[in-house]
């Protein structure tokens, strides 16, 4: 459905649900609005979940999945698309079936695997789907090392080169970019590499020591999609993104939301302080 002139940006989320808050859908909606885009949201999972963990999920039926995606391309000029905690392979195809409604609307997938506090996401059997369905038609992929390495079965990678030489062989799985995130890594800034056909842009910004993490991954996958649903070229789109997201690292250290990893201040740009 094309967009009116002058109509305002729409971005779909297309993930699980985060009790607490911090992560999934609501830190992707709470991104756009931040961001000044409209939200719209597919949910594939129900998560009950906080700051310390995930205590128990629910899949969606895919039935329910395939309507949320029908219902959004029937009526919304979506301008880009983000996807998130997928759950199952019949999740994958689901969204994937879905996505056809949606040509040439950009796609970011963030191939969530692991909460933040070390709980699966993703079943290892939907793993192979994501990779051959999911990805080719991706403009963009976002993995943090653990996911980069797991989805190439190899090691964690230790260095920029390596982390780049895993893009390489990500991009070779058919996206039109993979966003390798360092954010788990090590050393005094971390430096995410956008892996392109022409080759590769790094940003770096410094290394921020916080417990203040959780929802990092859809927040940053989510801000990307926010930028393109605007029209900015991906490297831009990622730049912004970066600078969105390490404030709200920044900005969660303050916020002393829950006992375990808190969440980032997704708000930080509009939230009054007291």
């Amino acid at each position: 459905m094309a967009a009116a002139p002058n109509a305002t940006p729409i971005a779909l989320t297309i993930a699980g649900s985060d009790s607490s808050g911090g992560a999934g859908i609501q830190a992707d909606i709470k991104t756009f609005t931040a961001l000044g885009v409209y939200g719209a949201s597919v949910l594939t999972a129900i998560t009950a979940q906080n700051t310390q963990g995930v205590q128990d999920v629910l899949t969606l039926p895919p039935a329910i999945i395939a309507a949320q995606m029908t219902s959004i391309a029937s009526d919304l000029a979506v301008g880009a698309i983000k996807t998130g905690m997928l759950a199952d392979t019949a999740t994958v195809d689901t969204v994937v079936n879905g996505l056809s409604a949606f040509r040439g609307v950009p796609l970011v997938v963030d191939p969530v695997m692991v909460a933040t506090s070390g709980d699966v996401l993703l079943a290892p059997d939907a793993i192979d789907a994501v990779r051959t369905r999911l990805f080719p038609r991706a403009t963009v992929v976002t993995p943090n090392l653990r996911e980069a390495a797991r989805l190439l079965d190899e090691e964690i990678a230790t260095s920029a080169d390596e982390m780049e030489a895993q893009g390489r062989r990500l991009l070779a799985l058919g996206p039109e970019a993979v966003l390798m995130k360092d954010g788990h890594g090590e050393g005094p800034e971390a430096t995410d590499i956008l892996v392109l056909q022409s080759g590769s842009l790094r940003f770096s910004a410094p290394r921020i020591a916080t417990r203040a993490t959780h929802g990092t991954g859809c927040t940053l996958a989510a801000a990307i999609a926010a930028r393109l649903a605007e029209g900015d070229s991906l490297p831009s789109a990622v730049g912004a993104a970066k600078d969105y997201v390490w404030i709200a690292i920044k900005g969660g250290q303050t916020l002393a939301v829950g006992k375990g990893n808190g969440p980032v201040d997704h708000l930080h740009g509009i939230r009054r302080r007291r």
